[in-house]
């Protein structure tokens, strides 16, 4: 179930020179899982803007987004007490399962959903570990927030300027059982690649609608058509078609 209302903004500033954190208050029960995510109604502009929920509790959203066009230019210039029309609870969200030692791992703006998939894994008594890729130091963002989760946490750079050099693929470590991912197309098909147990996968994709009306984010799967907005953006890999 999704439901629409007006947020206001308590919190929007940089972490990095791309990547803004927004918090915004109002009513957040239609959250009901890790990985859903929410869409902006933005002043000026047709469609709403899909982001994914970072984290909430029970008067605030958190979003991590990246300035990429006029939208979320928009939005990193918006001040602490305007308010924004907001559809929340969309999409399905990560399935909490009974692992014990998952992977997690995020790409640049895959990273923000792990959050609180993280959160609930050590609420359930799993031990995470969190890999998070990025190109250079400068593009690194919520190491610190992970950590204090008393995770692991692992950072790659494809330049290595910071942690690792290389890819997410290059920090794989031994003895998981069960994996989480959010990111771009070519980094989930290394994924794909080099994963020994099963998974989830969450999506990034163009929206229309963001809650299964328009079909414009169809894909195939081995068993049915399915929209990445509604019956997504979570999809298990053995489901998938790549």
């Amino acid at each position: 179930m999704y439901k629409e209302n007006i947020y206001k903004i308590c919190e929007n500033k940089p972490l990095t020179e791309s990547v803004f954190k927004m918090v915004l208050t109002g009513d957040t029960k239609y959250i009901t899982a890790p990985g859903q995510f929410i869409n902006i109604k933005l002043e000026g502009k047709f469609l709403r803007r899909p982001i994914s929920v970072c984290d909430c509790d029970e008067n605030t959203i958190t979003i991590l987004y990246k300035v990429v066009g006029e939208g979320t230019k928009q939005m990193s210039e918006m001040q602490v007490g305007e308010s924004l029309d907001i559809l929340t609870g969309l999409g399905n969200g990560f399935s909490i399962t009974e692992c014990r030692k998952p992977l997690l791992i995020g790409g640049g703006v895959g990273v923000p959903p792990l959050y609180m998939l993280c959160k609930r894994l050590v609420e359930n008594g799993a031990s995470p570990t969190v890999i998070l890729g990025f190109n250079t130091k400068d593009e690194v963002f919520y190491e610190d927030e992970f950590r204090s989760l008393g995770v692991n946490t692992l950072v790659t750079t494809v330049d290595g300027s910071y942690g690792i050099k290389g890819f997410v693929t290059d920090a794989f470590t031994d003895g998981y059982d069960y994996f989480y991912t959010c990111g771009p197309m070519p980094m989930f098909k290394a994924i794909e690649a080099k994963a020994k147990t099963s998974g989830q996968y969450s999506f990034e994709e163009r929206m229309g609608c963001g809650f299964g009306a328009c079909m414009g984010c169809s894909c195939k799967t081995k068993y049915a058509n399915k929209r990445i907005c509604k019956d997504g953006p979570v999809l298990f890999r053995e489901e998938i078609v790549w």
